[in-house]
């Protein structure tokens, strides 16, 4: 027991350290990213006669710099402000109120009481998937959304389980590190966006300018190089987010609600049923399950179902649906089945 408190104490303190280093690295990416767009926007255009185009890049990104580092901080402080309104407006989440749902209340209520935390909001997104996500980065924000098709096809168990696993989210900080990673995937976004319109621009103004700039083809080529960095060093930040955060939460989960056979059978519903239409891959990282159970899982910003089903049977002392063969399972679950490890035989009580 002390080991497992001692990982979880790490693992919020972990998460600390990350968000910080992550909104470091964001200044960095933001940097590195419109120095590239300079760089390539001066190779399209041309530079006078006798002009070095990376020392003219160097000398416009320096000006610009002040302005880049402001437009970030104010960005991030957007961010942090209506991060949950923001995600709401791309997901199509809506409040819901308690009388609308008094017994989805009633459960994450009891859930906040056993454990002391505060109680977060619920909003639902009207969508069949079957998911849910946490948000917010401060009491007062903290949300836990589900999908209507969650409510649909769990039962009051899994339910109860899905939101104490967001709750422990929001309780181990995963929360706000996934949110600093939203935002900066949006201001990457924005900057590619922007200088692939300047590119356009340029592009088009080019034939005026000087035509002895031998160095522009090479300037264009190093400019897109570095742009395209700053977007593989994005996407190194997200899929160098701990995995073990899934694993922490489905643990959290049974510690609040004492049933970890609901939280395997939930997990298997919710398998090959996640994907809500419409919704950007950075916010689908924030929900319970995000990515499919295959090989492209070395890849993914969560473990694989069965592996998180495989770690609550081995450490939690779960079992296994009995009608497991009646859930129409993917391929790589229905190996479960016929597992004969110590994680997919049956409980010594069945």
């Amino acid at each position: 027991m002390s080991g497992e408190a001692f990982g979880l104490y790490t693992h919020i303190r972990n998460n600390r350290i990350r968000s910080r280093l992550l909104l470091a690295g964001l200044f960095l990416l933001a940097w590195l990213a419109s120095f590239g767009g300079i760089l390539t926007a001066i190779g399209l255009t041309g530079t006078p006669r006798g002009v070095n185009p990376y020392t003219q890049a160097l000398d416009t990104f320096i000006m610009a710099a002040p302005f880049i580092t402001v437009g970030v901080a104010l960005w991030i402080f957007i961010g942090y402000q209506i991060n949950v309104a923001i995600i709401g407006a791309v997901t199509g989440a809506r409040g819901l109120e308690r009388a609308q749902a008094p017994k989805l209340y009633g459960m994450l209520e009891n859930l906040c009481i056993s454990r002391g935390i505060t109680m977060p909001k619920l909003m639902i997104i009207e969508d069949q998937a079957l998911n849910a996500f946490a948000s917010g980065v401060k009491d007062s924000q903290f949300t836990v959304t589900v999908t209507r098709g969650l409510l649909d096809h769990l039962d009051d168990a899994e339910i109860e389980a899905v939101l104490a696993h967001e709750l422990t989210h929001i309780r181990n900080g995963d929360v706000k590190l996934m949110v600093v990673a939203v935002v900066i995937a949006g201001v990457l976004s924005f900057l590619s966006e922007v200088a692939f319109r300047n590119m356009r621009f340029s592009g088009s103004s080019s034939r005026n300018s000087s035509d002895s700039n031998k160095g522009a083809g090479a300037a264009i080529l190093i400019g897109l190089l570095i742009m395209a960095v700053a977007g593989i060093l994005a996407s190194v930040i997200r899929f160098s987010l701990s995995r073990s955060r899934e694993y922490l939460a489905d643990a959290g989960a049974v510690e609040l609600t004492k049933n970890p056979d609901a939280m395997i059978s939930a997990l298997l519903k919710i398998s090959g049923r996640a994907d809500i239409a419409g919704v950007p891959s950075g916010i689908m990282d924030m929900c319970i399950e995000n990515d499919p159970d295959d090989m492209s899982d070395i890849f993914s910003t969560h473990p694989s179902i069965s592996k998180r089903v495989q770690a609550l049977v081995g450490a939690a002392g779960g079992r296994l649906p009995p009608r497991l063969n009646e859930m129409s399972l993917r391929p790589p679950l229905t190996a479960i089945v016929e597992a004969r490890g110590p994680w997919g035989a049956r409980h010594p009580s069945e």
